[in-house]
C-alpha cells in the first residue's frame, strides 16, 4: 500500500522493473551486436578494442515475454491495472505455453481476468480452436516449409550480384507469403490451443496483405506488437500531439526500435526505418487523419484493388530488407531491381506442389475473411461448403508433410 501511495517509490519500482527486463534483453540479445558493430566502426580508425564477446545462448522467445512483463508493470504504474496478488497467476500469464515463444504479446488486462474467472469449455470454443490449429498447421507445414527451399536458394547465395532480377522478384514474393504463413500459422495454433484450454488470446493478424497503405498494414500485421509499440513507445514519445516534424521523428524512432526488436542485425533496423519512412510519407500525402473510404461503387472497388496490389509491392521491398543477410546483398539486389535489371531465365527452384496448392487455398481463405469482415466467416457457410474447406485444408496439409521441416521464423526473436 505504501508503494501504491508514494509517487517516488512507485517510479523507483517502475525503474527497477525496466532496468531488469531491458537489461536481460540487452545482455542476451544485443550485447554482441552492439559490441561487434562498435569494433567494426573503430577498427578502420586504427583502434582495436579488446573487450570480449559473450558466448551465451539466446533464450527462446525472450523478446515476447519481456514485452509482456513490461506491459504488466507499466499498466500498473499508470493505474490502468490492479496488480494480481497471486504469484501463480502472474507466472502463468508470463509463461503460458501456447504463445510463449512467438506471441501474440498478451496484455495482462486481457489475460489475467480470464485466469480469475471460471471457465467452461463449449462446443463452439472447441470447434473454433480445432479449426485454428488446422489452419495454422496448414499454413506452416504446407506453405511456409514448402517455400523455404526456394527462398533460401536465392537469399542464401554468397555472390548476390550474380542473381537475376526475376529470381529476386520471385524469391521476395515467395518470402512475403512464407513469413506471413509461418508467423500467422504459429499465432493460429497458439490461439487454437488456448481456446481448447478455455482461454481467448488476442487476434494477431487480420488479412494484412489486403492493406491499402502502411497505416492500414500495421493495423493488420502483428497486431499485438504494433499496438504495444503504439501504447508504450509512440504515445509516450509524444505521438502526434505536437508538430508534424516531431510526429515524423516519433514514427521513425518507434519503427526503428520495432525493427531492432525483431533481431540483433542491421537489416532489421533498415526494415524498421523503411517502415517508419513509408508511414511518414503516407501521413504527409494523406494528411494528419487519413481515412479509408468504403468501396461502394464498382469504380471504388477497382481503385481499392489497385491500391492493395500497389501497396503489396511496397511491402515486398520491405521484406527484401528483412530477409537479406547483409548490406551488400541489399545493395546488390536493389541495384538488380531498380537500376541494372537482368532479365535472364529464372533459376529459382519450383516450390512444392503442396505449397502452390496452399497459396491458392490461403488466398481463398483470406479473401473470404476480408470480404466478410470476420475471421469466423466459415461459421455462416452451408455445411457442405464448410466440409469442403476442412477437407481441402487437411488434404493440402497431408501433402505438405513431405516438405522439409523448418523452425518457425519468429523463434529467433
Amino acid at each position: 500500500m505504501y508503494a501504491a501511495s508514494d509517487p517516488k517509490r512507485r517510479k523507483s519500482l517502475l525503474l527497477v522493473s525496466l532496468i531488469i527486463n531491458l537489461g536481460m534483453l540487452g545482455v542476451f540479445k544485443y550485447f554482441n551486436f552492439f559490441a561487434g558493430s562498435l569494433v567494426s566502426l573503430l577498427t578502420p580508425l586504427g583502434l582495436q578494442p579488446g573487450w570480449p564477446l559473450l558466448n551465451i545462448v539466446l533464450p527462446v522467445g525472450i523478446s515476447f515475454y519481456t514485452f509482456q512483463t513490461l506491459s504488466y508493470t507499466i499498466d500498473i504504474y499508470r493505474r490502468k491495472l490492479a496488480p494480481t496478488d497471486k504469484l501463480e497467476d502472474f507466472a502463468l500469464f508470463v509463461s503460458f505455453f501456447p504463445q510463449l515463444v512467438a506471441g501474440p504479446i498478451e496484455r495482462a488486462s486481457h489475460f489475467l481476468p480470464q485466469l480469475m474467472s471460471s471457465r467452461r469449455l463449449t462446443f463452439e470454443q472447441m470447434s473454433r480452436g480445432s479449426f485454428l490449429i488446422l489452419l495454422g498447421l496448414f499454413k506452416k507445414v504446407a506453405i511456409a516449409d514448402g517455400l523455404a527451399q526456394s527462398v533460401n536458394a536465392i537469399y542464401n547465395v554468397s555472390a548476390a550480384g550474380t542473381v537475376g532480377t526475376l529470381d529476386i522478384i520471385l524469391a521476395t514474393y515467395l518470402f512475403a507469403i512464407q513469413v506471413y504463413c509461418d508467423f500467422s500459422g504459429y499465432s493460429d495454433i497458439a490461439r487454437g490451443l488456448a481456446k481448447l484450454l478455455g482461454f481467448d488470446l488476442m487476434v494477431n493478424f487480420d488479412t494484412p496483405y489486403f492493406a491499402v497503405n502502411p497505416s492500414d498494414f500495421w493495423r493488420r500485421w502483428h497486431i499485438s506488437l504494433s499496438t504495444w509499440l503504439r501504447d508504450y513507445l509512440y504515445i509516450p514519445l509524444g505521438g502526434n500531439r505536437k508538430d508534424e516534424r516531431t510526429t515524423y521523428r516519433n514514427l521513425i524512432l518507434t519503427m526503428a526500435l520495432g525493427g531492432l526488436w525483431h533481431g540483433a542485425a542491421w537489416n532489421f533496423v533498415y526494415w524498421g526505418l523503411y517502415q517508419g519512412g513509408i508511414l511518414c510519407v503516407h501521413r504527409w500525402v494523406a494528411g494528419a487523419k487519413p481515412s479509408i473510404r468504403p468501396a461502394v461503387t464498382l469504380t471504388d472497388k477497382i481503385r481499392r484493388a489497385c491500391m492493395i496490389v500497389g501497396f503489396f509491392q511496397i511491402t515486398c521491398y520491405g521484406w527484401l530488407l528483412f530477409r537479406a543477410s547483409s548490406w551488400s546483398q541489399i545493395v546488390a539486389f536493389s541495384d538488380r531491381l531498380f537500376f541494372h535489371p537482368t532479365w535472364s531465365t529464372p533459376t529459382i527452384p519450383t516450390p512444392s506442389l503442396a505449397a502452390l496448392a496452399g497459396i491458392v487455398l490461403v488466398l481463398v481463405v483470406d479473401l473470404a475473411h476480408y470480404l466478410s469482415g470476420t475471421s469466423v466467416f466459415y461459421r455462416i457457410w452451408p455445411i457442405y461448403r464448410r466440409a469442403a474447406l476442412y477437407a481441402a485444408l487437411l488434404v493440402v496439409l497431408l501433402m505438405g508433410l513431405s516438405n522439409t521441416g523448418n523452425t518457425f521464423i519468429y523463434f529467433q526473436f
